[in-house]
This record gives structure tokens, sequence and C-alpha cells, in this order.
């Protein structure tokens, strides 16, 4: 298989792990919430959810994806919204409070320690790759959208249609 590379500030990097696709059971997550406690994919089990990486909540795209999810949650009852970074749950929990993030759950992979298994971990920078996941409320893939460049915003549109399908 072809190692996979995605357009990162100018240069193509390595992304480690499995590209996930539609009908796939997701695989464990074991990532950091911003009170420190540890959040695993079956403790949002049981509904949809929308799951989007992305490199860092102090970048400017980053910034403007995650408030978009927020606002988009207001018309999504019934949808988790979970941003996972490599940010430190606690410049998580400082930039939600500066943004206004309420809507979004953001979630920490500072360890590197399981997002390797979705496919977006990118080891040369130790940051995470722009990719939009929905879940079903039994954990299977049924919308994925990996970003060749991560500098390209996310189809908004697709992800949030295939979460409204869901509910």
């Amino acid at each position: 298989m072809a190692e996979r590379t995605v357009k990162f500030g100018g240069r193509q990097l390595a992304v480690r792990g499995p590209k996930l696709e539609v009908g796939q059971k997701a695989p464990e997550f074991k990532l950091v919430g911003d009170d420190l406690k540890e959040v695993s994919l079956k403790d949002t089990t049981g509904k949809v959810r929308i799951l989007a990486t992305v490199p860092s909540l102090d970048t400017g795209l980053c910034d403007r994806e995650t408030r978009r999810f927020n606002e988009e949650a207001t018309r999504l009852p019934g949808v988790e919204v979970l941003v996972a970074s490599m940010d430190l749950p606690f410049a998580q929990k400082r930039w939600c409070g500066a943004a206004g993030i309420e809507r979004v759950r953001t979630l920490s992979d500072h360890r590197a320690a399981t997002l390797e298994a979705w496919g977006v971990l990118l080891p040369d920078v130790r940051l995470l790759a722009r990719v939009v996941f929905v879940l079903d409320p039994g954990d299977v893939v049924r919308y994925v959208e990996y970003l060749p460049d991560a500098g390209q915003e996310p189809d908004y549109g697709a992800a949030l249609a295939a979460a409204r399908k869901l509910l």
C-alpha cells in the first residue's frame, strides 16, 4: 500500500494509520477532555456524532471550522460535535472560553495515543490531519472526508447532511 500524505504548510507529510471507510466500525479512542478526564469512544456511543480532527485550534482555519460546527450544532439537536486536536486540554479550554464555544466538545490527543487508528496522525509535525467523520449511534462510520490539504476547509454541507440523515 502506498504511503498516504497530506499537504501541510507547502510540503507533503506522511499520514500514519489506516484510512477509515464508510460502513466500517469506528476504532476505539481514548482522548482527554478539558477537565483532564479521559473520554473514550464508548463514552459517546448511543448518539449521532460529528468528529472533526484539526491540526490546532490556535490557527485561523481550525478556529473557523470549529466555530462553524459550533454554530451548526445549534440546529442539530441530538448530534454531539467533537473536535479533536493535539492541543493541550488547558489550551483547548482557554480557546473555547475566548471563542464562546459552548456546543462543541474539544478533546485532546496530546499523548498521540489513539487517533493513529483513525488515520489522522501526522507524526513529522506531531499534529492531526484535517478530517471529518460522522458516526451513527452504534459507532459505524457513515461519512468521512479526509482533506488532502490541511489548508482546505471541509465540506460542511455534506457532513451536516450525513448527520441529519441519521437523526
